[in-house]
């Protein structure tokens, strides 16, 4: 038997989801990434429990994947950068999809390798 939860908190995990998977924009848009998770952060930091520091968190681990990005492509002259840029596509790509299970899930979210931008 399911344990009941709360609507108002399984709407807020949901949106949580949402901003999470909201970075995988990137592939299609190139900066709907950034975008909509920054939108969605301004609107409900203070509306959605925990989405305050989580959209910090996103918006911060994107802002360094666009750093490195934009470090890697004059490195491509030296071959690291297809190097560099080949792992900032995997973090983009695999970090938002865990800590939309994690956000999803009620546990806590990391992303690694951010610069604290927003604190």
């Amino acid at each position: 038997m399911e344990a009941y939860q709360d609507p108002l908190l399984r709407e807020d995990r949901q949106l949580l989801l949402f901003t999470h998977l909201s970075q995988l924009l990137n592939l299609i848009t190139g900066f709907g990434g950034f975008i909509v998770p920054l939108v969605i952060w301004l609107t409900q930091k203070d509306k959605v429990e925990h989405m305050d520091q989580q959209g910090k968190d996103i918006l911060n681990f994107q802002l360094t994947m666009i750093i490195l990005s934009l470090i890697s492509i004059p490195l491509m002259f030296i071959i690291i950068g297809f190097i560099t840029i080949a792992i900032v596509a995997l973090l983009t790509i695999i970090f938002p999809i865990i800590n939309a299970i994690k956000a999803n899930n009620g546990e806590p979210t990391y992303y690694p390798f951010s610069i604290k931008f927003f604190n």
